[in-house]
């Protein structure tokens, strides 16, 4: 299943980026190896692994990367894959003796992908960070959030999960595609400082041409504008409005029944504060499904806010499958959508699960195998 049917991937298992960029490659269909440590893992928080969602769809092996013979192991997986992805700091690869080097010489056509925060070069290289570290750095958080109050970080999304795994994953395909001509790997390096800040070309074009020269909070599309807003209900809860286009301010000016002024007047910065209170005041007149309600057959740009699981039982993303539920678990579903080769997803492996076949399928017979589990070197669930 999935267009990547066919391309072999192993993933020196990580938290975050790397790890969601290898749940995205192996929803498409890529055959992924996850190597697990086998001495647990790095996450802050508890994860049962058939709850760990960015690990779906993986064979997983376990092992212990500080002996020499598991360095082997892992260098016979390298010398049988398309795709490498690694999300350690920079230098560990190197110091374990399987940098980009020593695997583009297993394997010459190897692509070898790279997430970190600040990349593999400059001065800050070598620094601790997480994802608000990141996006401060390049911009992003700066213009995120409310007029008059500090930055308001968003979750993980635009640092970790777009800039780094989305990122990674699309450029490890672009460079597989190429070595399919070439016949030549390559070094993918995907920084989350590079990707955060690629995000933001919209925001700097529309700096570049004189619509985005304030602070946070004050622009049409930052929560500075009425018609681009979050909005409290009568029972507590919210609704979205988005209507940017003359066309559909008209209909939400409609629905609401705001007095405003004329549509054309409602990019006027002067009349967003009075105008907000007004919508304010009307959305407070109604409950969050009333409002679903009525815009329903309009273009006036309302939505409920949902959480994830009122968003699995909405009549669209139900239709189009946007979330599933596997063993009573909601996740999503893989994305994009393909006509002919649909991706799925797969179970969260435990880790090692698959240790005894994988080494089995790069030449270690039963034996040998149970040799390198009694000594240490590799770790197998066999329950």
């Amino acid at each position: 299943m999935g267009p990547l049917k066919g391309v072999k991937v192993v993933e020196f298992a990580g938290i975050g980026p790397a790890s969601f960029a290898g749940m995205l490659l192996a929803d498409l269909g890529a055959g992924v190896v996850r190597i697990e440590r086998l001495s647990g893992t790095a996450m802050p928080i508890s994860v049962e692994p058939r709850r760990d969602l960015m690990s779906r769809g993986r064979k997983s092996v376990a092992l212990n990367l500080r002996s020499p013979q598991a360095i082997e192991v892992a260098s016979r997986i390298v010398r049988g894959s398309d795709l490498l992805i690694e999300g350690f700091r920079p230098g560990v690869m190197e110091r374990l003796g399987l940098g980009p080097e020593r695997c583009l010489e297993l394997n010459p056509r190897l692509i070898f992908g790279r997430v970190t925060g600040w990349g593999q070069t400059g001065p800050m290289r070598d620094r601790a960070g997480h994802d608000i570290n990141f996006i401060a750095l390049s911009g992003a958080l700066d213009l995120i959030g409310r007029a008059g109050e500090p930055p308001c970080p968003p979750l993980n999304l635009v640092g970790d999960m777009g800039g780094g795994g989305l990122l990674l994953a699309f450029g490890l395909v672009c460079a597989l595609l190429e070595a399919r001509q070439s016949g030549m790997g390559q070094v993918v390096d995907s920084a989350m400082v590079d990707g955060s800040a690629l995000q933001l070309s919209a925001i700097l074009m529309a700096q570049a041409n004189g619509h985005w020269d304030g602070p946070r909070g004050t622009h049409f599309s930052d929560t500075g504008s009425h018609f681009y807003e979050v909005y409290a209900t009568a029972d507590e809860k919210y609704v979205a409005v988005g209507a940017i286009e003359p066309a559909f301010y008209a209909q939400l000016c409609q629905i609401t029944g705001i007095d405003v002024g004329d549509p054309p007047d409602q990019m006027n910065p002067v009349t967003w504060p009075g105008a907000k209170k007004k919508l304010a005041d009307i959305f407070r007149q109604r409950t969050r499904e009333e409002w679903a309600l009525l815009a329903e057959k309009s273009d006036c740009c309302i939505t409920p806010v949902l959480s994830p699981t009122e968003a699995h039982e909405h009549p669209h993303l139900r239709e189009r499958g946007t979330y599933m539920l596997d063993d009573g678990i909601l996740q999503p579903a893989p994305a994009p959508r393909f006509s002919r080769t649909p991706g799925q997803a797969g179970t969260p492996p435990s880790p090692g699960q698959h240790t005894r076949a994988i080494l089995r399928e790069h030449g270690y017979d039963n034996e040998a195998v149970d040799a390198l589990i009694s000594q240490g070197v590799v770790g197998a669930d066999d329950g």
